[in-house]
């Protein structure tokens, strides 16, 4: 048995003016930025999925674009989870994942369901939500993460009814949102929003080498030992995990360089 999970970094989308001359060749023409940038990296975040529905022949495309190995990550429709009542969602939830997501096959990575950040925790709404989300689409299993963005999340209830749904939280790593860092799925999935346009490589040398540390520890199934456990008393049991992360929002001149730092720091 492996002793440690993949660790996949990567960045949010593959389409931004700034990347032009910059991380993208001179002269590459748009057509061929996924198939350069999934060269690159080992995974893409995709936020257009958020705002409006894809054709199951643009997933098909996209797969046929990247590497074998290669993973996207999609973020769920706005309309699953910009609502008052998410146990309402299921027409939703059920329109997004049979909309052709499954055409990306093994490539297919987790699905990230973002929440307004003035949604607040309500245990018994939340849990019907997480009720709602499928195991499995067209014969493939799919693995769902959650980022709540309000500080009432921030209880170990919300932690122990993640875990009962077998769900992943994001680790945040941002100046505003609060960050959930307990282990509550059999995934690990970062976004690290604190980059700066002037660091080459995104994120400050000090704070490599600190996210890279606790990236091996997720992947050895270990929360790390620096970062806030809300509910210790539940944790799983320590087994190797998938780690998905994700240099998001700020620093995103220099994100994919970041993301490819990252990489080599983790191996």
């Amino acid at each position: 048995m492996a002793e440690t999970g993949t660790i996949r970094t990567g960045i949010g989308g593959w389409t931004f003016d700034p990347w032009k001359n910059h991380f993208y060749p001179e002269k590459l023409k748009a057509k061929d930025e996924l198939s350069y940038a999934s060269s690159k990296l080992r995974a893409i975040e995709v936020n257009g999925t958020y705002y409006s529905s894809q054709k199951p022949a643009t997933f098909a495309k996209w797969a046929a674009e990247a590497p074998e190995d290669f993973v996207f990550s999609l973020k769920a429709s706005r309309f699953c989870t910009n609502r008052r009542v998410l146990a309402e969602g299921g027409e939703s939830v059920m329109k997004f994942v049979s909309s052709g997501i499954t055409e990306l096959g093994p490539k297919l990575g987790p699905i990230l369901w973002q929440f307004m950040p003035t949604k607040q925790f309500d245990s018994d709404d939340f849990g019907a939500f997480l009720s709602l989300l499928p195991k499995e689409q067209d014969g493939i299993r799919l693995k769902h993460v959650v980022e709540v963005r309000h500080p009432s999340f921030v209880v170990p209830e919300f932690v122990d009814l993640l875990r009962k749904h077998k769900t992943a939280c994001v680790v945040a790593d941002h100046a505003e949102y609060p960050m959930i860092a307990d282990i509550t799925g059999d995934f690990v999935y970062l976004r690290l929003q604190k980059g700066e346009d002037e660091n080459p490589h995104c994120y400050p040398d000090d704070a490599f080498a600190s996210w890279a540390d606790r990236l091996k520890s997720y992947a050895s199934g270990r929360l790390p030992g620096d970062l806030p456990e809300l509910a210790p008393d539940g944790a799983p049991s320590p087994a190797p995990r998938d780690v998905f992360a994700y240099f998001i929002t700020g620093g995103k001149v220099n994100a994919p360089f970041g993301a490819m730092e990252m990489q080599k720091r983790v191996g």
